[in-house]
């Protein structure tokens, strides 16, 4: 039994489901979003919630049935609060700046680095060094994150890059006379 999967998805005030399908789409304040579910689980909303079960007792259906509950909650999550990564620049003379839709960084490159912004996604610069990316949808969220980081990742030695807020870079001791 799936202890995520039993669980009912409770829908928020403003917040309304509705399926099609296997196609759960999901309205709220921040837009609207949409899951395809696999044929393994069936999915029923009741009032204000949204439940998932299985079709079946394979190892397929079992494995669905819990990632399609996870799924169904991260469309609620992502049309109510949204999703945000926060990251955060260590260097001299890194820094990065937002104009217009173009993320601008200095990361010690002979060229400034020009990241363009996708569609619904928000890229703000509340300081030099940090960066908040947010949306709706957690999966473009982080690569947009990953994609950011990736230019210029933490080095072990000074712990100079970009790295996520939360993260714990390992740090190494240098070489020794």
């Amino acid at each position: 039994m799936s202890r995520i999967g039993k669980k009912p998805v409770e829908l928020p005030k403003g917040v309304t489901a509705s399926l099609s399908g296997q196609t759960v789409e999901v309205k709220g304040p921040k837009g609207t979003r949409s899951f395809t579910a696999t044929d393994d689980v069936t999915i029923v909303i009741d009032g204000a919630q949204v439940t998932v079960s299985p079709r079946g007792t394979s190892k397929r259906a079992r494995a669905q049935w819990g990632m399609s509950r996870t799924m169904v909650a991260n469309l609620v999550k992502g049309v109510t609060t949204g999703f945000k990564k926060e990251l955060e620049i260590n260097g001299v003379g890194y820094r990065a700046q937002m104009q217009g839709n173009t993320l601008k960084l200095a990361l010690g490159y002979s060229h400034e680095v020009n990241f363009e912004a996708p569609k619904g996604v928000t890229i703000t610069t509340p300081k030099q060094t940090e960066i908040v990316v947010e949306g709706i949808d957690e999966q473009v969220v982080g690569q947009v994150a990953a994609n950011i980081r990736e230019w210029r990742g933490p080095e072990p030695y000074k712990g100079k890059g970009i790295k996520y807020k939360d993260e714990f870079i390992f740090r190494k001791e240098g070489k020794k006379k």
